[in-house]
């Protein structure tokens, strides 16, 4: 006769290979997801370097470069049943030297300036809307009473998709440097977008382009090379601005 415990260890047993198996089959499913409807499109709209304590931490004054930017991005087709968070970033790609002309084999410095997470919406089978649907409480009632006369005041107003982004002349949340302390006049520097999918259950996936896999499909929306201005301040930078004018 087995004992009690011996029967408890079984059903537990019998449980988690069940759940590791469902866990297996839910990761893998995500492959034949497609995802190569991903859009990106990314325009530089500012630019400026100034010379300062680009960190609270900082110890002395150095050049950092700041941006703004419009975006553009389809990014609805990375959400799948298995996804629980998009985190979405925009990051600069520039040279580690100074002066790339005289020294052509250095390696790129990739540099993040913006980012964001958007969560996966809520699914209708959660444990909390199930009870809300077969159990509602009033406080449940009166929440969606109060919604649904907000959105009669306000009108008819379009709901965010979670994914679709639509950023006009956003500011770079950090600013990039470099080791040098110098970042002014630097050339050939791009901006893309990037993102990690972050599953229930199962690896990241990544951006193309990144290095990392497993990557998924998509255009990254990569601006065309530009050079960063003078120093803010400057007589270069006072010469750039009349001429532009």
């Amino acid at each position: 006769m087995y004992s009690t415990l011996n029967r408890a260890q079984a059903v537990f047993g019998f449980f988690t290979t069940v759940a590791l198996f469902v866990a297996g089959f839910a990761a893998l499913s995500v492959l034949v997801y497609p995802t190569d409807g991903v859009t990106a499109d990314l325009k530089v709209k500012d630019l400026k370097v100034i010379k300062g304590r680009p960190h609270y931490y900082s110890t002395k004054k150095e050049e950092y470069a700041q941006m703004r930017f419009d975006l553009d991005a389809d990014l609805t087709p990375l959400f799948n049943w298995n996804t629980k968070q998009l985190f979405v970033y925009v990051y600069a790609t520039y040279s580690s030297s100074s002066d790339p002309a005289s020294n052509p084999h250095t390696p790129l410095t990739q540099s993040i300036i913006w980012d964001t997470i958007i969560e996966a919406p809520e699914s209708p089978y959660t444990f909390a809307n199930l009870r809300e649907r077969f159990f509602p409480t009033k406080t449940g009632k009166n929440a969606k009473r109060s919604a649904s006369k907000s959105k009669t005041v306000k009108g008819k107003k379009e709901v965010p998709v979670p994914g679709r982004l639509r950023l006009r002349d956003q500011k770079s949340k950090y600013q990039i440097s470099d080791i040098t302390g110098t970042m002014a006049e630097r050339t050939n520097v791009t901006l893309a977008v990037g993102w990690n999918v972050q599953p229930w259950v199962g690896a990241l996936w990544w951006a193309p382009g990144t290095g990392a896999v497993p990557r998924s499909e998509g255009a990254i929306g990569v601006t065309e090379a530009f050079d960063l201005p003078a120093l803010k301040g400057s007589k270069r930078a006072e010469g750039q601005g009349q001429a532009a004018v």
